[in-house]
């Protein structure tokens, strides 16, 4: 393997936080994998080879390059696009009038981009069009090619790419894997972030495995890449004891007949309509897993059912039996759902300690300005010990890496047990042991419920690209 970085300190540092890297790891040139657990230090070692660098605590080498271009692209950075309110995003989307305020992708990128440049590297990433769209109304997974598409034009020599296959339907991540191949042959350096082995492509180089803020030794990958992810399993060691599960706060068991109810509804986003007429029916403890490609309407009809969208109010929709127009307020029936999104996480506010962020699932809403009861403190506190947070509890939300962050906005969905509990690609940035464990709780949810004379029924909406994470407890599909 050819030497790209020599990282030749004992410790890595990045702010006052350290990397212990007694391993003394050398890079290689080509496609390097960088992979551990939630929380393993994966980021902040790409943060420091990206920034931290030159820092005297630091010595870090490019072999025969002088003046190193580094690029780090994560799904995040949309932010720094967008040239709009982060906080006004989520809501903006669905809000007709409002969306003459938001830039087109060309009008974003114009100040600080060639666009034809853009352009180009859109084309190699098949994404068609992208620049004369409002950036509301791109798609996840259109979003993170369009964030790779931009650190293209610098041409770097090294690519980092945090977590590039979340968010991505089948077809995207071909694509986007078709598109990395040829950036190798053009001399372009590569590191993955990942957290599941089954992310690791074939035309790899390199492995390099984390272990809680440790760097291990680099693996080249002689082996073949299925035997190579059996190898590293050994990093994902996490389970959930379900026989620990919390009694919740509230049970909800009303009598429902129809949980939710779509009768010939046109679902649109923007000015694209995305179906004529949806009918769909989830009945009291059925679990439905919803699919269909990216930008195929997904998020949009889970935003109606959640009372997000506006369009819920001038459909022919149904929640817990009651039509619209039967004086039910957006509470009413957020108070008997549970919801976790990829633009949840993008756009939460949250910016407490993990514990309030939790709890305040039990109450639906975000910020300081509403102090938890005790006893939904109380209950806070068993999810973080069931879930193993301890060690973050006392942490601000937004100091944790993706995979935690997500881990916690699951906690704050099931919190209350809800009587719907929507989980769109709740396993985004989870490691392979934490997406293992979640699953297992939500299949233990359903057998619960499932249960003769049971007071906790459940009903459940999952929406995923990747059917092997789907729970066994699932009995219902819908494509769009």
């Amino acid at each position: 393997m050819k030497p790209l970085i020599e990282l030749d300190s004992d410790k890595l540092f990045f702010g006052t936080t350290a990397i212990d890297n007694r391993s003394r790891v050398t890079l290689p040139r080509g496609v390097t994998v960088v992979i551990g657990a939630n929380g393993a230090g994966k980021s902040m070692l790409a943060d420091i080879i990206e920034r931290g660098r030159n820092f005297r605590t630091n010595r870090i080498k490019f072999t025969g390059i002088d003046h190193p271009v580094v690029k780090k692209v994560e799904f995040a950075d949309i932010h720094s696009l967008r040239g709009i309110n982060a906080a006004g995003y989520y809501q903006q989307r669905y809000e007709a009038t409002m969306n003459d305020e938001v830039p087109t992708v060309a009008e974003a990128l114009s100040a600080g981009y060639d666009l034809e440049l853009i352009r180009e590297q859109c084309e190699l990433l098949s994404l068609d069009n992208v620049l004369e769209k409002r950036i509301n109304y791109l798609s996840s997974g259109e979003l993170r090619k369009l964030l790779v598409a931009t650190a293209l034009v610098s041409c770097p020599d090294l690519l980092i790419l945090d977590n590039p296959y979340i968010g991505l339907d089948v077809d995207s991540r071909r694509v986007l894997d078709v598109a990395l191949e040829h950036l190798v042959s053009t001399g372009v350096n590569i590191m993955l972030i990942v957290c599941d082995p089954s992310d690791i492509p074939n035309y790899a180089t390199a492995v390099l495995p984390m272990v809680k803020m440790s760097v291990q030794p680099i693996i080249e990958v002689s082996m073949p890449v299925e035997q190579l992810r059996d190898s590293l399993m050994y990093l994902f060691d996490y389970a959930i004891d379900t026989a620990r599960l919390p009694r919740p706060l509230r049970v909800d068991d009303e009598p429902v007949g129809e949980i939710v109810s779509f009768n010939n509804c046109k679902i649109n986003y923007g000015p694209k309509v995305l179906k004529e007429s949806l009918s769909w029916t989830v009945r009291d403890n059925q679990r439905w897993a919803l699919s269909g490609p990216n930008g195929s309407g997904k998020s949009t009809i889970l935003s109606m059912i959640n009372a997000d969208n506006p369009a819920r109010y001038r459909s022919n929709i149904t929640l817990f039996d009651s039509p619209r127009g039967s004086g039910k307020s957006i509470w009413d029936i957020k108070r008997r759902i549970g919801y976790v999104s990829p633009e949840m996480r993008l756009y939460f506010s949250g910016t407490g300690k993990v514990l309030t962020v939790i709890g305040q699932g039990l109450i639906d809403t975000v910020g300081g300005f509403v102090k938890l009861k005790p006893d939904e403190e109380a209950q806070a506190a068993l999810w973080i010990d069931l879930l193993h947070l301890e060690e973050l509890a006392d942490r601000n939300f937004n100091t944790l890496s993706a995979g935690e962050r997500q881990l916690v906005l699951l906690a704050r969905a099931m919190i209350k047990q809800p009587r719907l509990l929507i989980l769109d690609e709740p396993m985004h940035g989870l490691d392979y042991g934490r997406k293992r464990a979640l699953r297992a709780l939500i299949n233990y949810f359903a057998a619960r419920a499932d249960k003769p004379g049971s007071c906790y029924p459940m009903s459940l909406i999952y929406v995923t690209h990747h059917f092997e994470e789907l729970p066994e407890c699932i009995n219902q599909y819908i494509t769009l």
